[in-house]
């Protein structure tokens, strides 16, 4: 089978799982006649969400804002500092110590500090959303940069090479797919901060719109909310896939795939 084949049977597969977990959740509804607070129907959830639309797609985009910029920004501030404490023993001996600390911390539980040094507004979910990114990118970067072979880095300081050229042909090339995978638990992390952060210093957006929903038991918008919010993480998360796929397409996780498709 091709890999374009296996693509489009391995999706609808998923899209049976899908739709089968569907029905069966409306017919449970139906049968036992559960109050539509408790629990709607799915066929009721896309009903309301359309009476609300302007509303729902307003708050995704204001969401969908804080969640992109501090996502960007705590990809590009933690790989750059792990690039960094790459170059320099002395200042990861002293910066580690400190990240570790810091990743400790709940995040969480100091959301309600940004109220009163930053206000209401963007500032504080862009930071929030930040703060919840930008350890998984910095951890899983400085680990990847330091998991390079010894004797790889002997070899190539042998040739002659600079420093910046054995970082940029051999340590580089060896990280990148771990740094991608803390990108990735980035990306997965930041719409849940993003609508944390909306729950404690916000009065707009998704985050918002679920607290009210959910006081007003309205259970069917409530659920739709956090349709669009998996969506929106499910988007993020593709789109660093993507990157993934251009970036390092050497990768041994990426020829066992083309492999096996190809075997198939």
């Amino acid at each position: 089978m091709s890999a374009r084949g296996e693509r489009m049977r391995n999706g609808g597969l998923v899209a049976a799982g899908l739709g089968g977990f569907l029905l069966l959740w409306e017919l449970l509804v139906r049968g036992l006649d559960i109050k539509p607070y408790i629990l709607p129907a799915p066929s009721a959830i896309p009903a309301e969400m359309a009476k609300r639309s302007a509303a729902v797609l307003s708050g995704t985009l204001y969401t969908g804002e804080a969640m992109l910029i501090g996502f960007v920004v705590a990809v590009v501030v933690g790989v750059a500092l792990a690039v960094v404490v790459a170059f320099s023993r002395r200042l990861e001996a002293l910066i580690y110590p400190v990240v570790l600390f810091l990743q400790i911390v709940p995040k969480i539980a100091i959301l309600p500090l940004f109220l009163i040094w930053i206000g209401y507004g963007l500032t504080p979910k862009v930071l929030a959303v930040f703060l919840l990114s930008f350890f998984p990118v910095l951890l899983n970067a400085i680990q990847a940069f330091k998991s390079v072979d010894p004797e790889i880095m002997d070899l190539a300081r042998s040739t002659g090479a600079s420093r910046w050229r054995v970082f940029r042909m051999v340590q580089l090339p060896h990280a990148l797919p771990l740094i991608f995978t803390g990108i990735k638990v980035a990306a997965a992390l930041s719409a849940t901060a993003a609508v944390v952060a909306e729950f404690v210093a916000s009065d707009r957006g998704l985050g918002y719109q679920l607290i009210e929903h959910s006081n007003n038991m309205n259970t069917s918008m409530t659920f739709g909310i956090i349709l669009v919010l998996c969506v929106m993480g499910l988007l993020l998360y593709g789109a660093v896939e993507l990157v993934e796929r251009f970036a390092i397409p050497w990768h041994v996780s990426r020829r066992v795939a083309d492999a096996g498709s190809a075997t198939i």
